[in-house]
């Protein structure tokens, strides 16, 4: 959680983070994940999987930045540390874990963008900052109520 707050606090506040931050939480999580696998085929399998979806949902943000947009992709639409963050949760999670939590990390970060932009002028959405804070309220919520079914699926 540490990481994963030193990324957050770093994109709030400059919109640059530490580029060794992201192969960290990408170790930590995808450790994490596989301590809570049932064996090593089951953690590649959901980790091909959910790296696949990310490729996928990256790509269509690609296409429609460039051709419905108009604009320039990376570090104008969505920034490299984004991406990331996107792979870094990726290895974290079981396929069905991983598309609840990353569908509802983006509508989180939404809605705070949203609440935020008209207090600070927000120009830009701190994309990794909020859904790594998203990460950090899951894991505490986890660990107060002792939800376990994080890794169940």
């Amino acid at each position: 959680m540490a990481c994963i707050g030193c990324i957050s606090v770093q994109d709030f506040k400059e919109r640059k983070v530490y580029w060794w931050l992201f192969p960290l939480v990408m170790l930590l999580l995808g450790y994490l994940h596989f301590l809570n696998s049932s064996d090593s085929w089951v953690f590649l399998n959901h980790i091909s999987l959910n790296a696949l979806l990310v490729s996928m949902i990256i790509c269509i943000l690609y296409l429609f930045t460039r051709i419905v947009a108009k604009k320039k992709f990376l570090n104008h639409s969505l920034g490299l540390g984004d991406i990331l963050f996107f792979y870094g949760f990726a290895l974290g999670f079981p396929t069905l874990t991983f598309i609840i939590l990353f569908s509802n990390a983006i509508l989180f970060s939404l809605f705070v963008f949203l609440i935020l932009k008209k207090k600070r002028q927000l120009k830009t959405v701190p994309l990794a900052g909020f859904m790594g804070s998203f990460l950090i309220l899951m894991f505490f919520y986890v660990l107060i109520f002792k939800f376990p079914l994080l890794y169940a699926y």
